[in-house]
């Protein structure tokens, strides 16, 4: 495919502005070819107002036909082939293997959510039937469903250029609903966002949805994202990235005359548990998997566990030492960007200066630019309570061993911790009845809790949580991750007293679409 460096405002492109940028293949810092020019002004007003008038259409879809729009898009991704995958490896040098892994779980979500779409249970009707004899006040006919917001902003991320990207799990959740979507395309691979936004428009087309249910717009500055975030036409914001990034369009997602709801996925250090018995037990398998999961796609992952908490004693120091040795032998690999691979540095020079963290093994040394170096780290837990700094993520293959002194210290460690994506605890059954306070204190941290596994790797399915308390998200009742994620981009709407032939489908007396309803509290696929 021929990339061209526009902009897509539905199905017409543009390219109005002066300012261009490249995209950089960080395994040798060259230039790729293809200028791409960053949105103006007028641009994201037009994608704005054209994704207004496509709503107006889009949300009368039935699920049905947004269903078959998602299939679409899965298979015109498919089509894409090599291409996509190779122009992905060069703007990210993520591994071949990892991008074709990466694009099944893209088709797969799409599909997931078609799947859902079919059922069409998702949007929780519910039915109260009116009671006219009911003293000293009838009831009347009150009926409940699951409506689409409006136009949603979706950020790309950087370290998932096809799963939370263009066509990532904010898209899919926001079409999914009934949403028209506005993509801010990430600037490290504009390729492949542009590859991918025309397999959409591809999809968009052959399926006969409205001009302007999807568009996708670039930037370097800060002045594109912020812009679509300010658009009175758009309704909602999902972003995957930076605690710094989320933090600004929340915050200015706040304080817009309308707020609206910003779901930000942010970032994590996934604190991992390993308790006394499971530790004296498995010391050499949780070292090395300790080292897989920390350096698993170079550490850029928002679920690499960048904590790992332990009670001092014999069996931890061999931990320890095991660790150290997985560690010392781990490659160097390339980063996403220079500039993350700059901040990875920084960030681990910055933990190391602090008082009483010491660096217990440093992998490989790097064999050419913009490669991450494994770290282990190793703090008490008195230090680590003193110093928030040493919570914060660290965007890169790095894990900080924090060693308790006892139980109550670690159970202290437990409760300091602010929000995050994950948490697990290795623990055999012995370890998991003794420590049993420590589930129930994590429940209040994360949104997913894990036993005896590492957390990265989220699979995409119907149970899934991707979220969790702040900082890890701007709402702990979120999940980006899983068809969960489609109740980000609706809101509840109440009918009362309508006439049968005014409700929609889902909410009519013959239940035409053989939904599950819950009808006077009883869950059913009957008519009323």
């Amino acid at each position: 495919m021929h990339l061209t460096g526009q902009n897509f405002i539905g199905f017409e492109r543009a390219a109005g502005g002066t300012y261009t940028f490249f995209a950089v293949n960080p395994s040798n810092n060259q230039t790729l070819e293809t200028a791409f020019f960053e949105a103006t002004e007028k641009e994201i007003d037009r994608a704005a107002e054209k994704a207004e008038t496509a709503f107006v259409q889009y949300r009368k879809k039935s699920g049905k036909e947004r269903a078959v729009f998602l299939e679409a898009i899965a298979e015109e991704i498919l089509a894409l082939g090599d291409a996509l995958i190779e122009r992905c490896h060069l703007e990210t040098a993520l591994p071949i293997a990892r991008l074709q892994g990466e694009r099944s779980r893209t088709v797969g979500q799409l599909r997931l959510f078609a799947a859902l779409l079919q059922d069409g249970s998702w949007v929780n009707a519910k039915i109260d039937t009116p009671l006219p004899d009911r003293q000293p006040l009838p009831r009347p006919d009150i009926r409940q469903m699951q409506i689409p917001l409006g136009t949603v902003g979706v950020f790309g991320a950087s370290n998932f250029p096809l799963a939370f990207s263009v066509a990532g799990g904010d898209t899919v959740s926001a079409l999914a609903a009934g949403c028209t979507v506005i993509v801010k395309a990430h600037p490290a691979h504009p390729g492949t966002s542009e590859m991918v936004a025309q397999a959409i428009l591809e999809a968009a087309k052959k399926t006969q949805q409205p001009d302007g249910v999807f568009s996708m717009l670039h930037g370097v500055s800060n002045n594109v994202g912020l812009s679509i975030v300010q658009h009175h036409f758009v309704k909602a914001i999902g972003f995957t990235g930076s605690y710094q990034g989320g933090r600004a369009i929340f915050d200015e997602a706040n304080r817009r005359l309308d707020p609206i709801p910003v779901y930000a996925e942010m970032g994590s250090t996934n604190p991992i548990f390993i308790l006394p018995e499971a530790m004296a037990q498995q010391k050499n398998q949780l070292a090395e998997g300790l080292k897989n999961s920390v350096t698993m796609g170079v550490g850029q992952f928002c679920t690499n566990p960048g904590l790992t908490i332990a009670i001092e004693g014999s069996d931890t120091a061999q931990f320890m030492a095991l660790a150290q040795a997985q560690f010392e032998t781990t490659s160097a690999a390339t980063m996403l960007t220079p500039v993350i691979q700059q901040r990875y540095e920084n960030s681990i020079e910055t933990l190391i200066q602090e008082k009483q963290v010491d660096c217990l093994a440093r992998g490989n040394e790097a064999t050419t630019i913009n490669q991450g170096i494994a770290r282990l780290l190793k703090t008490d837990a008195n230090t680590f309570s003193q110093n928030p700094n040493l919570e914060k993520e660290v965007f890169g293959p790095s894990t900080l061993l924090v060693i308790a002194s006892d139980k109550e210290e670690l159970l202290d460690t437990a409760r300091y911790l602010e929000g995050h994506l994950t948490a697990t605890v290795h623990g055999t059954t012995n370890d998991l009845e003794e420590f049993s306070e420590l589930i129930s204190i994590l429940q209040r941290k994360v949104g997913r809790l894990l036993i005896n596994g590492f957390p990265t790797g989220v699979e995409v399915c119907h149970a899934m949580v991707h979220g969790g308390p702040f900082p890890a998200t701007t709402d702990a009742r979120m999940t980006s991750v899983g068809t969960a994620a489609i109740t980000r981009f609706t809101r509840p709407i109440c009918f009362q007293n309508f006439p049968d032939f005014l409700l929609p489908d889902e909410l009519k007396e013959a239940n035409p679409l053989g939904i599950w309803r819950l009808v006077d509290g009883v869950l059913q696929k009957s008519q009323v």
